[in-house]
């Protein structure tokens, strides 16, 4: 007879918290882009409307500034009520130490 002694391959690790994986703002607006350039090329394409190169790219870099102006400003905003960044607060103030 064989005796058996119990493997640690079977144990669990201790639970940790899941963090929530979250979009980059950089990459959702560069999704944006290729999806309205391509957009453009079929509407182009199909003699729906003539454009003007020059204006859809300045209408393009226009538009995708001010996506991730307005996105790195809500994910900053985000970030700061959460209390998870670096700036939480947990290295205290300059007042604290007056």
């Amino acid at each position: 007879m064989s005796t058996h002694e119990p493997t640690r391959a079977f144990e669990t690790a201790p639970e940790t918290p899941v963090q929530t994986a979250r979009a980059r703002v950089g990459t959702v607006v560069w999704g944006l882009i290729v999806l309205a350039l391509a957009a453009l090329i079929i509407i182009s394409e199909l003699g729906l409307v003539v454009l003007n190169g020059t204006y859809v790219l300045i209408g393009l870099m226009i538009g995708a500034g001010a996506a991730l102006v307005i996105g790195g400003l809500l994910s900053a905003r985000s970030r700061k009520g959460s209390g998870s960044g670096p700036d939480s607060g947990a290295g205290g103030t300059d007042s604290d130490h007056r």
